[in-house]
């Protein structure tokens, strides 16, 4: 077994080899229009209980070297029966790329990318997502379409959950991480095909509807929802997906200025673009093309490369050339692009070099990395609140195990969980209690949708007989993830009603959240002892949480996204801007600042926000300069020494403030953080660098600089901190 490597050296793609350029350039000159256009088409398998079927008309198209990728078929056996038919039957033999969302695991399933954030450890994420590469590729895959980047303030929007939240700095950082991870330098077949998606702006979809519209200014744009796509590409990200959104008016699939200016000509992307499922056609819906043909049209002019699934290029593409609407030279480098990255993956020499049935075997599910799910699944876990120390619990407590979540193997594994429902030995809260001989009552008590108060009764009954009751609740997998936006975001169903049942009994409630982006946990605060956050964990989550209830891991995770008082509180973000009437102004009148009348400003937990079984002190902020130049750096040192009872991780935050700017600033932005571990009674100094670069933003003018001025900064364990200290750049 290969060793998951913490560090990929090397891992930036190079696109301009000149080898690669030579052959890319004599393949082209063999082929016909129509193989040409073939390249850029892609079309979808479907999945039935008896495994992918592809229809008979695209397999046709395979044979005549008329398509270049397809999605959605996986599995060794089934890829090389298809790859066979492109090499083997088209004039060609150009082979296919074969693309699936592997979004976080293909078998062994690790946390929701929401979750895995809550972690800040970037190393780990890169190693899943380097173990989710190893399997997916050893399955026959070469392309997955992730990371998704989307930067996502709206807890109504499903798709969080498959995002890194909300803080533009950790989120850039951790696209890096994942595009290390999935893609590294394409020289083993170990790795695939990394995808950012959705460009651009579509975690800002109004209302946190999906597919919705999105309207913003350039500067909003630039400096929060596009960085973590520049982070991708600078990391050598292989592919772009478009988003469903319109952004200001275009759709971004037919957006030239997302995909052409700030894309290939800003940025100097030379991988290719790939439209998101059907993107195309729905430009029709938008009202922005007459029809599939005009679509098309538009979208091939724009800078989309590959078509996915909606038919245009292969059926209209020709047309486009005919009647001049479409300069042979623009089809000639979306071809020339998909072909570099089929030369990169090693396609060319061997079409079947990721189909190896024995890797297959020996890498999917391997003990190995199921491990890594475990420790990635503990580090994911948020403890929101934990009155009288009520966690770790002891192992000689009478335990009331209650919720709709308890005994459950299917929604653990949440949104986009790829293959992992085909592992028949996944086990449930219930069944690892019952290995690890835990003493115990189970009862389900309610379903997380149906209103059905039949076990109510059982429920209290077996909590009343116990000395704490652990109540395990959140969403159905499918409540958060693609085209699942609620406007309740509150426990669904009976699930609240039932634990006020229980808080009746007197009886210390432990609350075990199972969900795909923040909730109203508003209630829940005011009533349970304890609250974990533990999202959807994937394949090991039963056992990661049971080390975490029981004090064998101390959780140490920190959220990604602040959770609100309520849905009206949304879109809610910890680094959101002053008005000119802030609340927090002295001797303001209190009357006319910008406020609710019914809830406080504040969030119920903000961004960074973690508690630990143990406590974490804090020494005064020291800056060895107060003064930053331009090409020097101020160094920020603060002791941290653990002062409770556990040994603990604790993840220390740097904010810093621009007080003044020729462009309102946030009120404060994450600039740096560092995950340590403590000993009980030990003490760490952890330093970080300021620099210029640090603090550059884009202004009015699209420029990206850092401007002289005032700063302040503090260093704590979440946002919800005081600046402690000032300098000055000049």
């Amino acid at each position: 077994m290969t060793k998951i490597s913490k560090k990929t050296a090397n891992t930036y793609l190079t696109f301009n080899n000149p080898n690669i350029e030579e052959k890319v350039t004599q393949l082209m000159s063999q082929m016909t229009l129509d193989e040409k256009i073939g390249q850029t088409v892609m079309y979808a398998s479907e999945m039935d209980v008896t495994g992918p079927v592809l229809d008979a008309n695209y397999l046709e198209y395979i044979k005549k070297g008329e398509v270049g990728a397809v999605l959605n078929a996986s599995g060794v056996s089934y890829v090389r029966k298809i790859q066979k038919l492109a090499v083997e039957n088209s004039r060609l033999g150009i082979p296919l790329l074969f693309g699936f969302d592997v979004i976080h695991g293909y078998k062994t399933i690790f946390p929701i990318p929401l979750a895995e954030s809550c972690s800040w450890d970037l190393d780990l994420m890169e190693q899943t997502a380097q173990i989710a590469a190893r399997e997916s590729s050893a399955a026959g895959l070469h392309w997955t379409f992730a990371p998704m980047v989307d930067i996502s303030r709206d807890a109504r929007w499903g798709r969080i959950a498959e995002g890194a939240g909300e803080d533009v700095y950790l989120g850039s950082l951790i696209a890096k991480a994942r595009v290390r991870g999935f893609q590294g330098n394409l020289e083993s077949t170990n790795n695939i095909l990394a995808c950012a998606k959705h460009f651009a702006g579509y975690g800002a979809a109004q209302a946190g509807r999906d597919y919705h519209t999105v309207d913003m200014s350039d500067i909003e744009l630039r400096n929060t929802h596009l960085p973590p796509f520049k982070a991708a590409l600078n990391e050598g990200v292989a592919t772009f997906m478009t988003a469903f959104n319109e952004l200001n008016g275009v759709p971004a699939t037919g957006n030239k200025y997302l995909l052409d200016t700030i894309l290939r000509k800003e940025w100097n992307f030379k991988g290719f673009v790939v439209t998101d499922y059907t993107s195309i056609t729905e430009m029709i819906a938008h009202g922005f093309a007459e029809n599939l043909k005009h679509a098309g049209e538009i979208a091939i002019n724009a800078g989309s490369d590959m078509d996915m699934q909606s038919g245009a290029y292969k059926n209209h593409l020709k047309e486009y050339l005919n009647e001049k609407k479409l300069d042979k030279e623009r089809l000639n480098e979306a071809v020339k692009s998909i072909l570099r990255m089929k030369f990169k993956l090693g396609l060319f020499d061997d079409p079947y070099r990721f189909c190896d049935e024995e890797k297959e075997k020996q890498f999917i599910l391997s003990k190995e990395h199921l491990k890594k799910a475990t420790e990635t699944a503990k580090k994911s876990i948020v403890l929101l609140k934990n009155k009288n120390k009520v966690l770790p619990l002891k192992n000689t407590s009478k335990i009331a195990l209650i919720g709709p979540l308890a005994d459950d193997t299917h929604h653990i594994l949440g949104t986009w969980a790829a293959f992992g429902r085909e592992n028949k030995n996944i086990i449930s809260i219930k069944e690892e209690l019952e290995n690890k001989n835990i003493d115990f009552k189970y009862t389900k008590g309610c379903d997380i949708l149906e209103e059905n108060r039949e076990d109510f009764k059982n429920a209290i009954a077996i909590a009343k007989k116990s000395d704490v009751v652990v109540m395990v609740m959140g969403e159905t997998e499918n409540m958060s993830g693609e085209a699942a936006c609620r406007t309740n975001i509150k426990l669904p169903g009976l699930q609240q009603e039932l634990i006020a049942e229980i808080k009746k009994t007197g009886k210390p409630i432990i609350l075990v959240l199972m969900n795909g982006r923040p909730l109203d946990l508003s209630w829940e605060d005011k009533t349970v002892n304890a609250i974990l956050e533990t999202w959807f964990l994937g394949t090991n989550c039963a056992a990661a949480i049971t080390e975490v209830l029981f004090g064998t891991y101390n959780p140490s995770g920190k959220l990604t996204v602040t959770f609100p008082r309520n849905v009206g509180q949304i879109p809610l973000f910890y680094n959101q801007k002053n008005t000119g009437r802030p609340t927090n102004v002295p001797n303001a009148d209190p009357r006319y600042t910008s406020k609710y009348l019914d809830v406080a400003n504040s969030p119920l937990y903000p961004f960074g926000y973690g508690l630990s079984y143990t406590e974490f002190t804090y020494s005064k902020v020291t800056l060895d300069a107060n003064t930053l130049f331009f090409n020097t750096s101020i160094k920020a040192s603060v002791t941290i020494t653990n002062t409770g009872n556990y040994d603990g991780e604790e993840i220390v935050q740097l904010y810093i403030k621009d007080v003044v700017g020729s462009i309102t600033r946030p009120i404060k932005e994450l600039k740096g953080f560092k995950k340590i571990t403590l000993k009980k009674g030990e003490s760490k100094t952890v330093q970080f660098e300021i620099t210029a670069e640090l603090l550059k933003f884009y202004n009015q003018k699209q420029d990206f600089v850092c401007e002289e001025g005032e700063f302040k900064l503090f260093i704590a364990g979440s946002s919800n901190h005081k600046f402690t200290n000032t300098f000055f750049l000049k």
